[in-house]
């Protein structure tokens, strides 16, 4: 994931796969978990796209050790599709002797169960432009021609200072390493909270894939972050405009019903045990606080969910009602 500089500084090994898949219907399984954030923004931007028929999509558990993420939400703990234990396998089939960690997410090829890509960045972004025509009808277009530029300004910040940023403060090494990031972080965040308070989405009226980035950090922040990372200036509950965004994001189609909160919090609390060594899971906060009413709507911003179509009522593959 990352190591921990001289100075103290948490630096996140950002080197992967970085191969790119041919869109093809079929050939490839998303490998992602509930728990962790950068996969979540995939497997968030797969839902949006309506790309569940070209690309299937296989689920760790939340926990594991050193070496692997496991798929023991599985019966007999063997994923399905790949027909294997530990996502590890799918490397090793790439890299007999891949030297770097097994993330999540993965596109695997399911032929040759080995791993095309691994890289967050360009797997979600080639979602959203290479794979076009397998997109669902009404699927929103999350990285528009004309908002690239400003999408990739606000996602840069966002991704330093926040996604990351988060984890610049939980694993620092030194007490200057701690309150640099923990600054920086506070910093972006009440930007967010002045930006997002006249605009619906961070970008252009719509939902973007800055929204997409930020969510899963959001959604993970006062269940983990705010006590396990010790970010604790204030909740995102305690941010007004922040809140009623996250609580917008979290009942649109594509991200509330891909989140699942005792999965994010097993992995942190039981995971980290250099942090949390007594591997005591917190019980709040309480998930129906993101179901409470919001006032987003009457913001400017496009609303792209069909009428009448209840997200919580949609049926997915079996394979993604692991919860």
């Amino acid at each position: 994931m990352g190591n921990i500089s001289t100075g103290g500084s948490f630096d996140r090994d950002m080197n992967y796969i970085d191969d790119r898949a041919i869109p093809e219907a079929g050939t490839y399984r998303l490998v992602g978990a509930r728990a962790c954030p950068w996969a979540h923004r995939a497997i968030i931007t797969r839902r949006l796209l309506g790309l569940e028929n070209a690309i299937s999509l296989g689920l760790t558990g939340p926990t594991h050790d050193w070496k692997s993420w496991t798929f023991d939400l599985y019966p007999n703990s063997i994923d399905p599709v790949l027909k294997m234990g530990q996502l590890r396998s799918a490397y090793l089939n790439r890299y007999p002797d891949y030297p770097k960690g097994i993330t999540v997410p993965a596109l695997v090829e399911i032929e040759s169960q080995s791993v095309v890509t691994n890289d967050f960045r360009t797997m979600v972004k080639d979602f959203c432009t290479e794979w076009t025509e397998f997109h669902r009808e009404d699927a929103p277009d999350l990285y528009p021609e004309h908002l690239r530029e400003e999408i990739d300004e606000v996602a840069d910040r966002v991704f330093r200072t926040v996604n990351n940023g988060v984890y610049k403060a939980g694993f620092a090494g030194s007490q200057e390493a701690y309150e640099k990031a923990f600054n920086e972080l506070f910093e972006s965040l009440d930007w967010l909270e002045e930006r997002l308070s006249d605009c619906r989405y961070l970008v252009g009226n719509q939902i973007t894939l800055a929204d997409v980035y930020l969510y899963p950090t959001l959604i993970r922040f006062d269940m983990v972050y705010h006590n396990h990372f010790k970010c604790n200036r204030n909740k995102i509950s305690e941010m007004p405009v922040l809140w009623a965004y996250l609580r917008d994001l979290f009942q649109t189609r594509g991200f509330g019903d891909t989140t699942n909160f005792q999965q994010i919090k097993d992995h942190y609390f039981l995971v980290h045990t250099d942090i949390n060594p007594t591997g005591v899971v917190p019980v709040g906060p309480d998930p129906q606080s993101y179901h409470a009413p919001h006032d987003r709507a009457e913001l400017p911003g496009d609303d792209w969910t069909p009428p009448g179509e209840n997200p919580a009522e949609e049926s997915f593959p079996d394979d993604e009602k692991l919860a």
